[in-house]
């Protein structure tokens, strides 16, 4: 199985606001877009964006409902050349001052109309602005690095232990560098999450959506929305801590 990372959604509750927001500041463009009867689905991502890179997808509910931000799930990150002149770039564009790159060498922080978390990272790769990684958080690290290992064959690309939590970086195996990365963190104080309803989902593309997802549940990940369930386009398995991952075919 090579379960690559397609995309993350997030939930908005005004999606021209939020549209206007990542098309100025980051020249996102639309690469797909479902409307339907209740809500609207929009997928984003940088113009030139390759095969293998992520999408940001905006769902907006037609309902006006307002949405929880929970602590469960942590940011998404996006790759500049320059940390600092991509943050002060967003600040003359009227982003608001959240966290500065000089208090935290080699990133910074945004957030997004709703306030989503944007993390902000150098890399010498990528589209400007391209989808990095997206960051959960997990009440078990140990259970959490076996699930993405066994259930999605992902191996561990980097991590980083500190005094009081650890960061690790997960992938498929033999993914390129545009491909969007999954960040586990782990806080060594055994505190438990809430994920709230302003996160949805993350995405993981597959060769054969049937297939893959009889070896998923042979590897005992959640059986939550079965591809009969879903007519066939999609499916929905969650990992140990609850947080929701969609299973597509490309």
């Amino acid at each position: 199985m090579h379960a690559t990372l397609d995309h993350v959604m997030m939930r908005v509750e005004d999606l021209e606001e939020s549209l206007d927001f990542y098309q100025e500041n980051f020249g996102y463009v639309e690469h797909g877009r479902w409307d339907a009867d209740t809500f609207t689905n929009v997928h984003l991502g940088p113009k030139d964006k390759p095969d293998d890179g992520a999408t940001l997808e905006l769902t907006y509910n037609h309902d006006d409902r307002t949405y929880e931000m929970g602590d469960g799930w942590g940011h998404i990150a996006v790759r500049v050349e320059d940390v600092e002149d991509a943050y002060y770039e967003l600040m003359d564009n009227g982003v608001e001052d959240y966290r500065r790159p000089e208090d935290n060498p080699g990133y910074a922080f945004v957030k997004d109309p709703d306030g989503h978390e944007i993390e902000i990272v150098e890399r010498d790769y990528g589209e400007r602005w391209s989808l990095d990684h997206t960051m959960i958080r997990v009440e078990d690290a140990t259970e959490a690095l076996g699930y993405w290992t066994r259930t999605l064959e992902y191996e561990e690309t980097g991590r980083w232990e500190a005094d009081s939590f650890a960061n690790y970086f997960m992938a498929p195996e033999d993914a390129s560098r545009e491909e969007m990365d999954l960040e586990l963190t782990y806080n060594y104080d055994g505190r438990s999450y809430d994920l709230g309803d302003a996160w949805g989902h993350v995405a993981v593309r597959v060769d054969d959506l049937e297939e893959d997802w009889e070896t998923l549940m042979t590897r005992e990940s959640e059986d939550y929305r079965d591809p009969e369930s879903c007519d066939y386009n999609y499916a929905f398995t969650k990992d140990q801590d609850g947080h929701e991952i969609e299973v597509i075919e490309r």
